[in-house]
């Protein structure tokens, strides 16, 4: 049984508003599969690479977001999210010797 949530909501603190469209406010993030991660770097991705985040977000969230999208993101809410994206890479047995450290 997996433990994680497969959707994690990040609110904006400076929504992105690109052009006419709504501006958005908040991200769901789907917790990546193999394929969404091809042509990245794990280890990259990882590190938080911000290049990386970067194109992994548009495969992940929702609403869709473009790249450019993903480029207007100011650099807390980018921390929020590669925080969580660093998350989804870990796996549970990573997770709890993480939480008998802390």
């Amino acid at each position: 049984m997996n433990d994680q949530p497969a959707l994690r909501t990040v609110t904006l603190e400076s929504p992105v508003q690109l052009g006419d469209a709504p501006a958005i406010t908040s991200l769901q993030l789907r917790k990546p599969v193999s394929g969404d991660c091809r042509g990245l770097s794990l280890a990259k991705l990882s590190q938080v690479d911000v290049t990386e985040v970067l194109t992994l977000l548009p495969r992940i969230a929702m609403p869709v977001i473009t790249p450019a999208e993903a480029s207007a993101i100011e650099l807390p809410d980018l921390m929020a999210i590669a925080e969580i994206v660093a998350d989804f890479l870990l796996s549970r047995a990573q997770k709890a010797t993480l939480s008998q450290t802390a």
